[in-house]
Order: C-alpha cells, then sequence, then structure tokens
C-alpha cells in the first residue's frame, strides 16, 4: 500500500545534499528513473555532477535513498494512525485508508512512486527494488498486526483484502478506471472490517 509523496517541494537554499534529493525527486516522479541522468540532477539542483557523487556513489544509490525517504514519510502515517486511536485498531486501518484515500486526487497525474519504480527496476538485487520490497513487507506486517488486533477471524485474509483494495485503488485513479475511488476505497475497507467481525 501506498500513497503519493507528501514532502515538500524545498528551497534552492537548502543544502547540497537536499537539493540533490528534491531534484531527484522531481524528475524521477515526472521522467520516470531510467530516463534521468545525473547531469540533469545536477543542474536541477544547481550543482555539479561531482557534487552528486559525493555524496551518492552512484545513481542507483541516490534511487534508493529517495526511496527509502518516501517509504519513512509512509510508515509515519502507519506512527500516526496509532498514536491517534490508541488502542483502537479499527479506527487505525480506517485512518490508513484515509491516508491513501487523501493522496488519490496526486496519484492521477504522477503514479505511485513504488509502482512506478518497480516497472523500472526488474534486477531484483537493484539496492533502490530491495528498498521497496522491505518497505512493502514491513507495511503488510503492521496491517496484520492491526487486523490481528481488531480481533477478525482470519486476520492474514483481511490484510490481503485490504491491501488489494488501497494499492488497486491507486492504479484505477491513475488510469481513470473507476469513478469515486476514494469513497469506494472507504465504503470496501469497512466492510471488510464490519463482514469479518460478524456485524
Amino acid at each position: 500500500m501506498t500513497a503519493i509523496t507528501r514532502r515538500p517541494s524545498r528551497v534552492a537554499k537548502l543544502p547540497p545534499r537536499e537539493r540533490i534529493l528534491d531534484a531527484a525527486e522531481a524528475l524521477f516522479q515526472s521522467e520516470g528513473i531510467q530516463r534521468v541522468g545525473v547531469q540533469a540532477i545536477a543542474e536541477r539542483a544547481e550543482t555539479t555532477k561531482m557534487a552528486i557523487y559525493r555524496h551518492f556513489a552512484t545513481k542507483d544509490e541516490l534511487v534508493a535513498e529517495w526511496l527509502r525517504i518516501l517509504a519513512a514519510d509512509y510508515q509515519a502515517a502507519f506512527d500516526r494512525a496509532v498514536s491517534d486511536h490508541p488502542g483502537q485498531p479499527r479506527e487505525q486501518i480506517l485512518a490508513l485508508a484515509r491516508f491513501i484515500v487523501e493522496g488519490l486526487p496526486g496519484i492521477s497525474y504522477r503514479g505511485c512512486p513504488f509502482v512506478n519504480s518497480l516497472a523500472e527496476l526488474p534486477d531484483r538485487d537493484h539496492p533502490a527494488r530491495q528498498v521497496i520490497e522491505q518497505h512493502k513487507a514491513l507495511q503488510a506486517r503492521r496491517l496484520l498486526g492491526m487486523c490481528t488486533e481488531v480481533g477478525l477471524p482470519d486476520p492474514e485474509q483481511s490484510t490481503a483484502e485490504i491491501t488489494f483494495i488501497l494499492e488497486g485503488a491507486q492504479v484505477s485513479q491513475q488510469n481513470g478506471s473507476i469513478g469515486q475511488v476514494g469513497e469506494r476505497v472507504m465504503t470496501f475497507v469497512e466492510g471488510i472490517l464490519d463482514r469479518q467481525a460478524g456485524r
């Protein structure tokens, strides 16, 4: 499950490493990883290729660090759901669904950065792909924990269904195949929680 990046644009006066990451994020999101070269990132960051390689030994490392930052942002959504709804796992799951729904407008024109990146990184040993796979596995474990705490009879099945809905919603939003995606996401997730709980 993912949502669009929420990291705001940075001003040009930031330190070089931050400018490089901001430039990389903007270019990777708009043009894709493979089409963007280090020179283009350097120009957008108002620095040099040599400066980039001082901070990141390779472009692959830069891609991995960008995705690591995005993953941390999304894991923070889990943390907020827990802190905003202590001891209420059902509300925590619904809060995560709302987080995804709130990111859907951005998905419609940029797409999910993790899905987009996976499509460009077929090598499972690529460091950036490993970041994505680890991030997704952690999300699934955390959601499974919430489904277990709710007391659902089959928390693994519930986790799978909710994950399919949240990730599928982003694809549908991006390609425009389904209308009212956000409203339907919330209805479907609530339905899973209520059905599995026997309500």
